[in-house]
């Protein structure tokens, strides 16, 4: 399986000591941001902290991302030129309106990754989907470049773009999580929830984080390192899931040594999408327990 995306860590990157321990909280990724979090007056200096973080400092084996400004604000090409050839994991490109967007945001990438002698494609790309219209081309989005490791929601000016405001339920946020979760599971790729702001509220966190697996979504973007450990607990397969599924392998196991094609547990056949998801249990699974060993 692709990697584990349960949790992105937003570090500013305007901020030196967030940037040089950002690898100690855990979290799956790290996503160094030259957006939102920073001031435009601040705009040079953190792309700076960042290129030379990305160039000089180690953060073992973290998916290193990093949020540029959008390409209109006129600061997204001058955050690309420095920071494609700094070789990050992935370049998030935010306000994603449409295939377009995507479509041009690559074409810089490339540009750069030629004249820096950087193997063209090895950047990948994330789409953050903030607004009405991105929502209803999440599907072209979805499928407009092959280096989409997965598209994100961005709740913020996506609410404002609809003239309300965020709820504890969410009930303004179901229409776009439902579009981009099929969206990038129609094109192989994975989908990433908006961020939870009320640090505080780890029960609120934690219900919405359930919620947001249930529909489908491989991950969460987090703002503190205290989401992170009850973000895993939610995203990682319990211990009784794990035995269910290691059962259902072992019929499968037991019926293809009989040379029969149907399998059953407690008298309820197997069928191939039961095998499937039992396998992918499985594999997250082992793939969290590695993700932990190296984290230590």
């Amino acid at each position: 399986m692709s990697r584990l995306r349960r949790s992105m860590l937003f570090v500013p990157g305007n901020n030196p000591g967030m940037i040089r321990d950002a690898h100690i909280y855990g979290s799956d990724s790290i996503m160094f941001d030259l957006e939102d979090s920073v001031a435009i007056t601040e705009k040079d200096a953190a792309r700076f902290l960042v290129y030379e973080a990305l160039t000089r400092l180690h953060y073992g084996s973290k998916e290193l991302v990093v949020r540029i400004n959008d390409l209109s604000s006129g600061l997204g090409v001058a955050d690309l030129e420095a920071i494609v050839r700094a070789q990050p994991d992935v370049i998030r490109l935010p306000k994603t309106d449409s295939a377009k967007d995507v479509i041009e945001c690559e074409r810089e990438i490339e540009r750069i990754e030629r004249e820096a002698g950087i193997p063209v494609g090895k950047t990948g790309m994330m789409a953050a989907i903030e607004s009405a219209n991105g929502v209803l081309n999440a599907r072209e989005i979805a499928f407009s470049s092959k280096r989409l490791i997965g598209i994100a929601l961005g709740a913020e000016d996506y609410v404002t773009d609809l003239k309300t405001t965020r709820s504890p339920e969410g009930i303004e946020l179901m229409f776009a999580r439902g579009m981009i979760v099929n969206a990038a599971k129609a094109a192989g790729i994975m989908a990433l929830d908006t961020v939870y702001s009320d640090v505080n509220n780890e029960e609120g966190f934690i219900a919405e984080a359930t919620m947001i697996r249930k529909m489908g979504f491989d991950g969460k973007s987090v703002i503190n390192p205290r989401q992170i450990a009850p973000l895993h607990a939610v995203f990682t397969p319990s211990e009784k899931d794990l035995m269910k599924a290691r059962a259902i392998m072992e019929a499968i196991a037991e019926a293809n040594a009989r040379g029969s094609g149907v399998a059953s547990l407690k008298g309820k056949m197997i069928d191939k999408p039961v095998v499937a998801r039992a396998q992918y249990l499985l594999e997250m699974a082992e793939r969290a327990k590695t993700m932990t060993v190296e984290d230590i």
